[in-house]
């Protein structure tokens, strides 16, 4: 039994064969899926999955790497947030990956569509799901200054996804209460120094993803990504491990239900 933490079938390059999606996800033993929300023009189509299939769950939010779209406030996420089957917040966060000629300076929208994103999951309760590349340090910082961290009653928590950066900034995550999870990527021969990563990180802190359409893991890397690729992810968190995969299923299952309990909790027959 597993959870796909990160996908996004609402994309187009799987939009036209959730069918077949659903049966490939049942036949892997994948139970469980959030489709995550990149634009509020998209939310539509991502909660359209969610209320249509009872393994499917959504989130809303507005990727830091998009622009030219419609600007989130605190107000309408936490809006989309009270909708049902809306289980988080994101993804948002900081990415400093491709500046196309500019500084990081120049980026000050991204930081206060993040702070936007933050104040909206600490207002409305529900967890964030955090983007990083590039950018760790003021990521790490803004979640800070934001008042995440204090444990103080008002915490949003929430997932660092997909997660690619160092030891200690895995650690500085951990240590604000956040889980972390890994994509097919640590199935990568490249990965060395990520998979150190998976083996410090507590299993009762980790989740697992897709974060489908890209990154199919090996022996699927190259090709189009799905959750039910998903067991090839906790496959390799069980080698680093030296623990069972189904152990991992099970335990990232579990950890998919303490990090959004307010939202499962409502619907405990799905």
């Amino acid at each position: 039994m597993f959870t796909d933490s990160h996908c996004h079938l609402s994309f187009p390059e799987l939009s036209g064969n959730i069918a077949t999606l659903r049966e490939r996800m049942h036949s892997a033993q994948v139970t469980r899926a959030l489709c995550v929300c990149t634009t509020l023009e998209e939310f539509d189509d991502v909660h359209r999955l969610a209320l249509q299939y009872p393994e499917l769950w959504s989130s809303a939010g507005v990727h830091p790497d998009n622009e030219g779209v419609r600007e989130p406030d605190v107000e309408t996420l936490c809006q989309l947030a009270s909708l049902p089957r809306v289980i988080a917040i994101g993804e948002t966060g900081l990415d400093y990956y491709r500046l196309n000629g500019r500084t990081v300076a120049d980026m000050e929208w991204q930081r206060e569509r993040f702070r936007t994103h933050i104040r909206a999951a600490r207002l409305c309760r529900k967890p964030l799901i955090i983007h990083t590349r590039g950018a760790s340090s003021d990521t790490l910082a803004i979640l800070r200054e934001e008042g995440e961290g204090e444990h103080d009653g008002r915490q949003a928590g929430g997932v660092f996804h997909c997660f690619t950066e160092s030891l200690d900034v895995a650690r500085a995550a951990l240590d604000l209460g956040y889980y972390i999870s890994f994509s097919g990527i640590i199935t990568f021969k490249s990965a060395h120094e990520l998979r150190e990563v998976v083996a410090f990180t507590p299993l009762d802190r980790l989740l697992i993803e897709t974060d489908s359409p890209y990154l199919a893991p090996v022996p699927h890397r190259g090709k189009t990504n799905d959750p039910s690729l998903v067991p090839f992810v906790a496959q390799q968190v069980a080698d680093i491990k030296g623990i069972s995969v189904a152990t991992v299923g099970e335990r990232t299952w579990a950890n998919f239900d303490l990090l959004f309990q307010p939202v499962i909790s409502e619907h405990p027959s799905l």
